[in-house]
Parts: C-alpha cells; structure tokens; sequence
C-alpha cells in the first residue's frame, strides 16, 4: 500500500540578501521552506561561509589558529587575501584596534584599512566593529562612507546606535547586522525600528548572538529556529538571514584552548570540530552566513553544505 508523505506548506519565505556586487556578490536567505527540507519548497541560496580577519594582531588566539596565518597576522590586507585563497565567500574585518581600551583607532584609521582590505579582494566584506556601541556609531559610519557604493555588510546596529547606523547605511548603498541577545521579541523590535527608517528589509541581516558547542548552543539553536518558522508563517519582521559569528565563540572554549592531551586528544582536531559542529548545527537551524576563523572549519563546512544541497538527499 502505498504511502503519502506529508509536506508542510507555508505561506511566507525568508528574505533574500545580496552582499556585494558585481559577478562575485553572495546571495543568501530566499528559503520558502525550513533548512534543507528540498521537498516542501525552494532553497535557492546555500548558506555562505565567512573567515575573520582583525585589523590588529590577536594577542590570544591559540596556536594551532594563527598557524594558518603564519607571518600575515600584522597584516590585514595581506590577511584577507589568505582568506580568499582558502576559499572563503566572505571576508570578515573585525575593527578590534578601535575599542577604547585596546588601541582606540579613529575612525578615519579604520576606515583606511577597511578600504584598503576592501580593495584587495574579490569577494564581498562584512565589517564588524569593536561592540562599544557609540564608538562603533563613530567608526563605522566613517568606513560606509569610505566604502560607499560596495554593499557590505556592516555591523553590529544594537537598540543604542541603530539610528546612526541605518541613516549611514541608507546613505552609502550598505547593508546592515542587527544584533540582540538570544531573544525572538528583541530581535523583531529592532529589525522593526530599522525598517521603518526605511532601509529596505533585504538589506538586513539578524544577529541572536549564539553560543557554541556544549555553552547555550542547543538554546540558540532553538530561538534561530523559532525565527525561521516565524518568517515562515508570514511574519516578516522575523524573515531577514541569521549570520553567526561562530569563530569567536567558538575559539573561547576550553576544549578548543586546551592543549594536546591523553584524555582530549589533539587540540588540532579538537578546536576545529568544535568550531565545525557548532557551525554545521547552526546550518541545521537556518544560519544563512556563518563566520569562521579556521580554514579547515571552512572547509569541513563547505563539504556539509555540498551534501546538504543535494535535492532530495536530506
């Protein structure tokens, strides 16, 4: 006897964002049904893989991370441009030197070197700010306006600065990441704020602020999902793509600071998986950009996606 499968239909479908320009822009989001269920509507778009690039020298990340980036970490141009040739959608320019208790760069500085990064790679730019939240209102209204016209991805708009960082948005052809903490009301607020200074609601992208493996994944997992059905039941103020800075949570954890040991193994292999499964379960949840930081990671993520994009396999 044969039997009829039941498909789920829904009514809404996710926004579809371009970063970029030109032959190499990145399209995410456009989805119509939950991640990867081919059957029941069009994915038209994989999710894209971003690596990190700072525009100052970590003083703290592990060894087996600033290995792959051997000799070019004092360097962001040069950085970038390993990403790429690791095979990255995007670049990720984190403007750390600028918070003020670091280096507290101007704004005029961070905006060189975001054009500088900008202009030497192919590939689209994300560009994040230092999380003080007025002096990133300072810094990265100064880089839209440096990069005017190249569609990147600039964040992070927060319920304090997001006023500023739309009108720069608005005013210079970008797009915008729209953060708040693990929190589905939050989240929608501001993306409502946004979108009535009438920044177009592709241009926006959310960020919930996830947690990695074995700290709060499984409970941003379920806020980024509870997003998605939202979007797909009609509600568009939840319908922008999720991006998720998986490498700096990641890299934070102690299973992927620990050195090698009988017990844990390898750190190698450990702190790469643990950034790779936190990404592949963030895939799962319907993370449409997910910034990485090691180039293995990105490669492991790239192999997930292949398969996961084959209609009908999943």
């Amino acid at each position: 006897m044969a039997v009829t499968i039941a498909k789920e239909r829904w009514t809404g479908r996710v926004a579809e964002m371009i970063i970029g320009s030109g032959p190499n822009a990145v399209k995410v989001g456009g989805e119509g049904t939950l991640p990867f269920l081919h059957a029941e509507g069009e994915i038209p778009n994989r999710p894209a893989l971003a690596l990190e690039v700072w525009d100052t020298e970590p003083s703290d990340w592990p060894g087996v991370l600033t290995g792959c980036y051997a000799g070019l970490l004092g360097d962001p141009v040069a950085w970038a441009k390993k990403c790429v040739d690791y095979g990255a959608d995007l670049v990720c320019l984190r403007l750390v030197s600028t918070h003020p208790d670091y280096r507290d760069a101007t704004p005029r500085e961070a905006a060189v070197v975001a054009k500088a990064v900008a202009e030497a790679i192919n590939i689209p730019l994300i560009v994040i700010g230092c999380g003080v939240e007025d002096k990133d209102a300072e810094v990265l209204t100064e880089v839209c306006t440096a990069l005017a016209g190249r569609n990147i991805l600039i964040g992070c708009a927060t319920p304090s600065n997001y006023k500023t960082l739309t009108a720069a948005c608005l005013a210079n052809g970008h797009s915008i990441v729209a953060s708040t903490p693990l929190d589905i009301n939050l989240s929608k607020q501001l993306n409502i704020l946004i979108s009535e200074m009438n920044l177009p609601f592709s241009r926006i992208a959310m960020d919930p602020l996830v947690g990695p493996l074995g700290y709060g994944l499984e409970y941003a997992y379920s806020i980024m999902e509870r997003t998605r059905l939202g979007a797909l039941t009609g509600d568009k103020m939840l319908a922008a793509p999720l991006i998720c800075f998986i490498g700096m949570e990641a890299w934070k954890t102690k299973e992927a600071r620990a050195k090698d040991s009988e017990e844990w193994g390898r750190q190698a292999r450990r702190a790469v998986l643990w950034e790779s499964v936190t990404a592949s379960s963030l895939i799962q949840a319907g993370g449409s950009i997910l910034v990485l930081r090691h180039p293995e990671s990105l490669s492991q993520c790239k192999v997930h996606l292949a398969a996961l994009m084959k209609t009908g396999e999943c």
